[in-house]
């Protein structure tokens, strides 16, 4: 028995407001999963048909005289937004992927499959300059680690003038897609990009790490949406319980860091993980849009009181 081909997008309206909101019917009712930009089928319907139709983004579309809400759209136009959107519920890849394009704290970084769409909670305190008085005016040599398109790198690049910011990456293809974006904002005298895996071509010393790292427990990966399946799982699988790129990184960074030095790292969803694989070690919170459990700073001189305490609980205990 053939295989019924399937309906046609049911996507209708003549003005760009009439053609969001049917797009975000089709989206929601699809069951495509959002998290890669958007967090709902309306802002995913109308990212999609503004970039379709090359308006901006953020245009206005509220009931307002004047808005972009009532203007026209052709038969022709209609196509090929329609076409955008079939292939969005088709082939479950993020919008980003599909425009090419992604925005963290309103920049504008280039993105495709070759990396994962950009969306780290570090980006805000970045911007808003939540993690400032960590620093001193001896912090000049900045890590980004796993920095997959490099956004966080333009990012503290944007945010410290004074400092050189370094992007490392395991894969290649990521910092392919970093080097665009480094050019991009024309930062290429301020951010060198290096092949490494972990700290192990980047040995520092560093002032500041930044990590968003691998961090999805086994449970979790197996269970993951589409839209995150279609992602470099590289960048996304952290081991049994999340925590695998971690606690190489812990156990690397005391020999990079400088006295002072901090880490911001990105952990997700893994507090409990993270808490259980590290019970001693103390941390500071951060507070982002999240809550204060998706991003932790630690002090290299933490990780080091850690280790002697971890290599003295060893020699104290009986063979």
């Amino acid at each position: 028995m053939s295989t019924p081909t399937p309906s046609p997008l049911a996507l209708s309206g003549s003005t760009i407001g009439a053609v969001v909101e049917s797009g975000a019917q089709c989206l929601a009712s699809a069951g495509v999963f959002f998290g890669h930009g958007t967090s709902n089928a309306y802002d995913e319907a109308a990212w999609l048909v503004l970039w379709r139709l090359g308006l901006p983004l953020d245009s206005d579309l509220s009931d307002a005289p004047g808005s972009a809400r009532n203007q026209a759209v052709t038969p022709e136009q209609l196509g090929e937004v329609a076409t955008l959107f079939e292939e969005r519920i088709r082939s479950r890849k993020p919008a980003a992927y599909l425009t090419r394009e992604a925005w963290l704290q309103g920049v504008p970084f280039y993105v495709d499959e070759r990396a994962i769409v950009p969306r780290s909670f570090i980006a805000e305190l970045l911007v808003d300059g939540s993690v400032d008085h960590f620093l001193s005016d001896q912090t000049h040599r900045v890590l980004d680690l796993c920095t997959g398109n490099g956004s966080l790198a333009v990012l503290a690049a944007m945010a410290w003038p004074e400092v050189h910011v370094t992007g490392a990456d395991i894969s290649p293809d990521a910092l392919a897609v970093a080097r665009i974006n480094v050019e991009k904002h024309g930062l290429q005298d301020r951010i060198t990009l290096v092949l490494s895996d972990g700290l192990a071509a980047v040995p520092g010393p560093w002032d500041l790490i930044l990590c968003n790292p691998p961090y999805v427990n086994a449970t979790s990966m197996a269970a993951l949406p589409g839209e995150y399946r279609a992602e470099p799982e590289l960048a996304l699988a952290g081991g049994t319980d999340g925590m695998d790129f971690v606690r190489q990184l812990f156990a690397a960074a005391p020999a990079c860091l400088t006295e002072d030095a901090v880490i911001i790292l990105e952990i997700g969803n893994e507090r409990a993980h993270f808490e259980a694989a590290f019970p001693q070690l103390p941390v500071h919170w951060l507070e982002t849009s999240a809550g204060e459990d998706q991003v932790l700073l630690v002090s290299r001189h933490a990780l080091v009181t850690q280790s002697l305490i971890a290599a003295q609980s060893k020699v104290k205990t009986p063979n």
